[in-house]
């Protein structure tokens, strides 16, 4: 069996909502059995807890970066017990997201809480990509109507979607699916760079 875990990341208005669906259909014809690893903070948001939990910023990421850990732990195990010859696991973000919420202090501090290192996070996804927001470069189609828990600025945004490429630019398979194209171009070379990695990670 070959498991792979990718993460899709992005600004504000990348695309990545509909990058689940272009995905799901691309790699389930091409014979892998997909999982995908819904977005934690949207979960919590839509259950009720607050972006200020208990009056910080860091209670609600120590709670995001807990609850991310379990189900990448969870997903991984199930992943394992399929009878499937090729699982991708996609994470809608993962833990380095984090980062771009929060002062280099704070995320040093919760990586010390949880025994953890940014190098070991880094390694346990096998590729990073990342859907640049719509705000740089497609600012005309720059929404926060498709989404009741966005609210940035299209400036707000594309500040943000710069912390997200830093927080992963450290990873060595990151790659940024910028808007010089259309849309549905986009999404196709989104999977073109996916399927990159996997033939290359097949082949080692």
């Amino acid at each position: 069996m070959c498991i792979s875990k990718i993460v899709v990341t992005g600004g504000p208005c990348g695309g990545k909502s509909t990058a689940v669906s272009w995905i799901r259909k691309a790699f389930t014809e091409r014979g892998y059995h997909v999982l995908f690893i819904p977005e934690t903070a949207t979960e919590l948001f839509t259950g009720g807890v607050p972006l200020i939990s208990h009056g910080t910023n860091m209670s609600f990421q120590m709670c995001n970066f807990s609850l991310q850990l379990q189900k990448e732990a969870a997903f991984t195990r199930a992943a394992m017990g399929l009878e499937a010859e090729k699982v991708l696991i996609v994470c809608d973000r993962g833990v380095l997201d984090n980062k771009a919420y929060m002062s280099p202090d704070d995320f040093a501090r919760m990586l010390d809480s949880f025994g953890k290192t940014e190098a070991e996070l880094c390694s346990s996804y096998g590729a990073v990509f990342h859907l640049v927001s719509a705000a740089k470069g497609a600012v005309s189609f720059y929404t926060t109507e498709n989404n009741n828990v966005r609210t940035e600025t299209p400036e707000q945004a594309a500040a943000l979607d710069d912390r997200m490429i830093a927080a992963w630019a450290g990873h060595p398979y990151f790659r940024q699916i910028d808007n010089s194209t259309g849309f549905e171009e986009k999404m196709a070379r989104l999977i073109r760079e996916i399927q990159c990695y996997l033939d290359a990670a097949e082949n080692t």
